[in-house]
């Protein structure tokens, strides 16, 4: 079911980039800017996905699909660009984009180290020094919003990589703080749990085993996260910076593990 978080253009005459957006968390937080007036710039790896999702997404309001690899400078600097370019400027920006290369530390692969943290942390941390930079030259500040995780706080089987990345993340924001508050640029993280997407709802087990192991009693939907990541990037937020929200049904207070179910009986 399509949820409108906004009934209110509360965005309207705003640019936004987003990154990672041809499906799940991404595509959603797209869709609920452009419903709130945002022009949106969407990017994802994937051409067919990038397009795809733009058209939909013209269904609700302004969109513009930039598909690319946003853990490459060159690239980066082009999407930066683009959507200063085609819209007049740039005020929100959401770094969403990431993989997720599960693996045993004993065992896991330079390969795949240096691969999580080249599209988690470079492909964040690039965006948002080109991105600073046209905030600061147009001189009325912005919004940057890194997209972490609930690994990010709680050690998670086989995430050693992927959850350090997303620590990073938050230790970002929290360094931009001290870097772009003068100029009026406030930056926050939003860290999702468990949910509901395209990709984790091919497990077939996925919504049972986290509906099960969360508080709350289901994993999270992409609207929830997307209703988050509005509020982080609105006017109401503007006096926030450098915190991190966590949108997990309550998991990361009692932690139970995916792999260890008798842990949710006890």
């Amino acid at each position: 079911m399509k949820v409108d978080l906004l009934t209110s253009k509360g965005l309207a005459g705003k640019t936004a980039i987003v990154t990672g957006a041809g499906q799940g968390i991404g595509f959603e937080i797209c869709r609920q800017l452009a419903l709130a007036g945002a022009t949106v710039v969407l990017n994802d790896i994937e051409e067919s996905l990038a397009e795809e999702a733009a058209v939909r997404i013209r269904e609700a309001g302004n969109c513009i699909a930039c598909p690319g690899d946003s853990s490459d400078l060159a690239f980066i600097r082009q999407l930066v660009a683009r959507a200063e370019a085609e819209t007049g400027g740039l005020d929100i920006v959401i770094a969403n984009a990431g993989i997720t290369l599960f693996g045993d530390f004993l065992a896991y692969p330079p390969e795949s180290f240096f691969k999580v943290m080249e599209v988690n942390l470079g492909g964040t941390f690039f965006l948002a020094q080109e991105s600073a930079k046209v905030f600061i030259k147009q001189g009325r500040g912005g919004s940057m919003l890194f997209t972490s995780s609930v690994t990010g706080h709680q050690a998670h089987k086989n995430l050693a990589a992927y959850g350090m990345s997303k620590a990073a993340l938050e230790m970002l924001a929290k360094h931009l703080v001290l870097e772009l508050s003068p100029y009026g640029v406030n930056v926050n993280t939003v860290a999702p749990g468990a949910t509901l997407t395209e990709r984790t709802a091919a497990d077939g087990g996925y919504e049972a085993t986290w509906s099960a192991l969360t508080p709350m009693g289901r994993p999270a939907t992409p609207t929830d996260i997307a209703a988050a990541a509005l509020f982080l990037v609105g006017d109401s937020a503007r006096h926030i910076t450098g915190q991190t929200l966590v949108v997990d049904g309550g998991w990361s207070a009692v932690s139970p593990s995916p792999y260890e179910p008798e842990s949710v009986k006890q």
